[in-house]
């Protein structure tokens, strides 16, 4: 065993013992429904390198911090330096097993696709969840998020941290206190998969060309638990190609640019306009392969009318072909250069312009004086950053505050509506979508799309 090392042998019997068990089902704890605003709420973090590294900081600010885990070793044994009194493990069901009632609350921040499968199983014992951004890795385990979390009426909050912005929620205000008038048409933009598109560098996905699995079969390091990585997905042979990072621009694991950004710059559109699910999705993109997103996209969606407010088109664009980005193809206010990522609401009566991913800056283009919307949402101060104030807004209501603003109804349905655009890209047809039953009608063989069957052992 390297020094520092965590024994691998006997958490992992531990955790095939209590697979075939079912343990972690069988029962629901109540102690994390009653909490006041004076209890300390516990804290379990599931994920703690990369972004989950924060994630745990930031919860830690607020609640006590009792367990953590992760499938890589150093990760672990280096938050737990921070943490000495939490307890750790490899296998998030294992976690959710053995600590029991000690737990109330739990952050996930993994790669996408096992959101669900940590996140499910621990409303299921009573746990409020927080997790990371996009909700969900495919469109039913999104609804099946949004029906677990109501089932068992807990606390939840989905990391898209920009929705804690005092600024983010002025403008939600603007747009539903009708300074544009009724908005009809949205443009959405990333410069996702790209970091540094001008330098053609990639984001996530190191090459454009990489269409396939890699040949190479390097073993597992010591420190990686891989089995336990791959969690619901397929098996595949390791390699570094995927972790700790790249896994984005691949099918199985991540969810594309769409899924990485949409969450975070769709959000001031979809929360101001309350646009629920569409009823029709149109993708254009670079060729599909079974292995990686395509390098560039453009998703149409049509969302219906919602009482007085009138129907919606949203298009989404990401990436870029031969260094040139895919854009909207619009004059920008002031005529400058779009920003690398950001939103223009065109509206009756003018149009609001928001030049980045968090939806907190506005720029409007309206005849006339603008008056100062009325406040209708809570404001979290400026004290702390959005990423540490939506922390602060989950716990504080477990100890009975105001629900999180991007608690799982709302998150769920952003997730499930965005999702259903790297449906589209696979199919390479149009889709119609039965938002109430939460199926395709005009695909059949799409049902595999909207929900994939995990691996044996890891259904939830």
């Amino acid at each position: 065993m390297m020094p520092g090392q965590i024994n691998r042998r006997q958490f992992v019997r531990n955790s095939t013992a209590l697979a075939g068990a079912g343990f972690w089902l069988s029962a629901r704890s109540d102690r994390a429904l009653g909490r006041s605003a004076n209890e300390q709420v516990n804290v379990a973090c599931i994920g703690v390198g990369g972004k989950g590294a924060s994630d745990t900081d930031g919860a830690a600010k607020y609640g006590q911090i009792v367990a953590i885990c992760d499938i890589d070793h150093q990760r672990l044994r280096q938050k737990s330096q921070r943490y000495p009194m939490a307890r750790m493990f490899f296998d998030y069901r294992e976690l959710l097993s053995v600590m029991g009632d000690e737990v109330d609350a739990v952050t996930i921040s993994t790669a996408d696709h096992t959101h669900a499968a940590a996140g499910v199983r621990a409303m299921r014992l009573g746990k409020h969840v927080y997790c990371q951004k996009p909700l969900t890795h495919s469109v039913a385990e999104a609804r099946l998020m949004r029906e677990t979390a109501r089932q068992y009426k807990v606390i939840t909050q989905m990391g898209n941290q920009g929705t804690a912005h005092d600024g983010f929620r002025t403008g939600v205000e603007l747009i539903r206190g009708g300074v544009i008038g009724d908005v009809q048409e949205v443009h959405v933009w990333t410069n996702r998969p790209y970091s540094d598109w001008r330098a053609g560098k990639m984001y996530w996905k190191q090459s454009p060309q990489i269409t396939s699995r890699p040949k190479e079969t390097p073993p597992v390091p010591e420190h990686i638990e891989w089995d336990l990585w791959l969690g619901p997905a397929a098996e595949r042979p390791y390699n570094p190609i995927y972790l700790p990072h790249d896994w984005r621009g691949w099918w199985d694991f991540g969810t594309g640019a769409l899924g990485d950004m949409a969450c975070h710059t769709t959000n001031l559109p979809f929360m101001g306009l309350q646009l629920g699910l569409p009823t029709h999705v149109h993708a254009e993109s670079s060729e599909v392969n079974s292995e990686t997103y395509p390098s560039w996209a453009t998703i149409t969606y049509e969302f219906p009318a919602r009482g007085d407010l009138p129907p919606v088109k949203l298009i989404w664009y990401e990436g870029s072909e031969n260094g040139k980005r895919n854009l909207p193809k619009l004059k920008f206010p002031g005529n400058r250069e779009p920003t690398d990522s950001g939103s223009l609401l065109v509206g009756e009566k003018g149009r609001l312009y928001s030049p980045g991913d968090s939806g907190d800056v506005q720029q409007l283009e309206v005849a006339g004086h603008v008056k100062t919307p009325k406040v209708t949402i809570e404001r979290l101060g400026k004290e702390v950053g959005p990423d540490e104030n939506q922390k602060r807004e989950w716990i504080r209501a477990i100890q009975g505050g105001s629900a999180p603003l991007s608690n799982f109804d709302y998150a769920s349905v952003l997730t499930e509506a965005m999702l259903l655009g790297n449906v589209a890209i696979r199919t390479g047809k149009p889709i119609e979508y039965d938002g109430e039953k939460g199926m395709i009608t005009n695909h059949p063989d799409a049902a595999r799309l909207v929900a994939p069957s995990p691996r044996k052992g890891w259904e939830v």
